[in-house]
């Protein structure tokens, strides 16, 4: 197979289509990486919070559909970021529609946003971990299984905090 060469980075393929998206899905990852980042150091509903997160999801979109059209030109290679692509978007979607729907609660943002974040940094480690410097030494699975393994007791702590910082409902005296 004829791979090319970018930095001194051997890439899968040399076809301009894949290629091309293989740059608009870096820069997009990128800018999820970043986006996702900013929104959950935020003050939630803070302005900073809402516009890191939609352009996070925007960013998320991107990431999802170029990883479609990517592995539907490598499907043997790349089948599987097709899936978390579509996990991450999936997720995203939730946590996005439910605020943006003024749902009642924070757990459904926060999980189905901190999820999607999880499963974009499991796919990027998946698929890049074992070139990376100190981290080529690593079994498989630990790509797989670190960013869970770290995301989800944050994800955990974040709805804890968000349900103590809620308002409790109090009913009206006169409905009772």
């Amino acid at each position: 197979m004829l791979t090319a060469d970018v930095l001194g980075e051997a890439l899968p393929s040399t076809d301009p289509v894949f290629l091309t998206f293989l740059g608009v899905h870096v820069v997009a990852g990128l800018t999820a990486v970043v986006t996702g980042a900013t929104a959950s150091l935020a003050r939630k509903g803070g302005p900073r919070h809402v516009r890191a997160g939609r352009w996070y999801y925007r960013a998320i979109r991107v990431v999802a559909a170029t990883a479609t059209v990517m592995a539907a030109l490598r499907w043997r290679q790349d089948a599987y970021l097709f899936a978390l692509g579509a996990v991450a978007f999936g997720a995203a979607t939730v946590g996005y529609l439910h605020r943006r729907r003024h749902r009642p609660g924070h757990t459904p943002h926060i999980v189905g946003m901190g999820a999607s974040f999880v499963v974009l940094l499991t796919a990027f480690y998946v698929d890049n971990g074992p070139r990376l410097p100190l981290l080529e030494h690593l079994p498989t699975l630990v790509f797989w299984l670190a960013p869970t393994a770290i995301g989800a007791p944050l994800i955990a702590r974040a709805v804890v905090r968000a349900r103590q910082l809620q308002p409790l409902v109090v009913p009206h005296p006169s409905h009772t």
